[in-house]
């Protein structure tokens, strides 16, 4: 009889299928082990624990003939269940190559021990038949084991490298997400310095116009003194000579026309009254047009900086109408209502009045050029108006102030620049028509120059409204 191996097949097989499922469970190409497979390997520790029973009862018990050949059998059951399971669970499939491998040698122990207990004459006289083929068996097992065990190695090293792989391709996957990701970003940071960069170009052609009209304008300026002050002395002599004319008049009308015979001194006396008129008109017209030759010395001197008793309502009249007039010269469709409320409560305050003067003159021309714009959208039953008001206020300590106010229904001023008025070169007139340099010299002659205060209250589309409030008044 042959050594009883069924036993040491058992404990093979179950360790065999144990060694499967508990690798699949701890998988490296897995997040978390496998409860099922965990399971299975239990159970297959518990066949092996029943295996080695087997190998103790088959030792401890070979003088009782009934413990034997039930030792032997439970062996044969244990090895056909162990045998079987790669075909019947999925996760013992690995496994069908060696227990295929081994189903000649199960099979023909199993025949061995069935033809010597049942059969012992047929097995006595191919023993030695039975036995080769047996010992084939196991040398086939052997060689197929280690056949197997070499290609599971090579099948274990290739899943290991396509795992590898796998994993370098993730990275590789998850770095050119991070890359594209870094490559947004910095083309988006890009572009934003590019935008920045172009408004800053922008800003600063937009600046370079604005200087070369603020030396156009300080050139005029000049002109406009040098003109003036060649225009002042023909009309001196205008002037002065239509007065002289009128008193010559005078003196002939008194000392000579009386000798005249009487037909010809009412004749005579019309044609002096005529002259006499005439040059009176002249005279008249000759010293407006010499307050306007001063009104522009005035505008185009520098300022000495030294306060004096101004007439702020005469000042402000004064201003509103040269600002009309001179956008009427420039656009003969341009009108505008006025609309003007002095108290002639204020008197006179100290204040300088070429600055204050530029102050208002810059007030109105933006109120002028407002309603002009809203003028154009030919709104139905729109009348462009600019205001003035001026008044006393009354200090809590006695000490009073005056206020002037100009307000326009033109287009206001849109909320989101309302914070930058005062800042040097801004404009929200277009290149050309506006220095960006009327409010923030105003706020500067207003606040600085005089300790005062220059509010705005506005409405886009609607209106505009500048406060100029002057403190320390001295009524005289």
């Amino acid at each position: 009889m042959h050594i009883a191996l069924e036993p040491f097949v058992a404990i093979f097989l179950a360790t065999q299928l144990r060694k499967t499922v508990k690798a699949d469970s701890m998988r490296f190409d897995l997040q978390a082990p496998d409860p099922r497979k965990t399971e299975l390997a239990k159970y297959m520790m518990v066949a092996v624990y029943g295996a080695v029973a087997l190998v103790c009862v088959d030792f401890t018990a070979r003088n009782n003939s009934f413990f034997e050949h039930l030792g032997l059998w439970l062996g044969h059951l244990l090895v056909f269940s162990l045998a079987a399971l790669p075909y019947y669970i999925e996760d013992f499939k690995p496994n069908r190559t060696i227990v295929t491998a081994m189903i000649p040698y199960i099979a023909i122990a199993f025949i061995s021990d069935l033809l010597e207990n049942v059969f012992p004459t047929f097995y006595d006289n191919h023993q030695d038949l039975i036995e080769n083929i047996y010992w084939c068996t196991i040398l086939w097992f052997g060689a197929m084991y280690l056949i197997t065990r070499k290609q599971s190695k090579a099948l274990e090293t290739e899943r290991k490298k396509r795992f590898d792989e796998q994993e370098q391709n993730r990275m590789m996957a998850a770095m050119k997400v991070n890359l594209e990701s870094e490559v947004k970003q910095r083309t988006a940071q890009l572009t934003h310095q590019t935008e920045e960069l172009q408004q800053a170009i922008s800003e600063l052609k937009s600046t370079q116009a604005q200087l070369i009209q603020s030396e156009k304008m300080a050139s005029l300026g000049e002109l406009t003194a040098g003109i003036a002050h060649e225009i002042q002395n023909p009309l001196n002599f205008v002037n002065n000579f239509s007065e002289v004319s009128i008193e010559l008049l005078d003196e002939l009308k008194e000392e000579i026309l009386s000798k005249l015979p009487d037909d010809v001194k009412e004749e005579a006396g019309d044609i002096i009254n005529d002259i006499t008129q005439n040059l009176t008109k002249i005279n008249q017209h000759g010293k407006r047009a010499d307050a306007i030759v001063k009104g522009m010395l005035q505008h185009s001197r520098t300022t000495t900086g030294k306060k004096e008793p101004t007439d702020v309502n005469a000042l402000a009249d004064e201003y509103l109408r040269l600002s009309y007039h001179g956008l009427r010269a420039k656009d003969k469709l341009f009108n505008a209502g006025m609309k003007t409320s002095f108290d002639a409560n204020i008197g006179k305050i100290n204040a300088i009045p070429q600055d204050l003067g530029r102050v208002l003159l810059n007030l109105f021309n933006n109120s002028f050029y407002s309603v002009a714009e809203k003028k154009k959208l030919n709104i139905n039953g729109y009348e462009p108006t600019v205001t003035v008001v001026t008044k006393k206020v009354a200090g809590p300590t006695g000490a009073g102030s005056v206020e002037i106010t100009v307000s326009d229904n033109g287009m206001g001023i849109p909320q989101k620049v309302l914070d930058k008025i005062y800042q040097p070169f801004f404009t929200t007139k277009p290149t050309g028509q506006g220095t960006g340099l009327g409010l923030s010299m105003s706020y500067d002659i207003i606040t600085k120059a005089h300790g005062g205060e220059l509010k705005v209250e506005t409405a886009e589309g609607e209106f505009a409204r500048f406060i100029i409030t002057i403190p320390n008044l001295s009524n005289s």
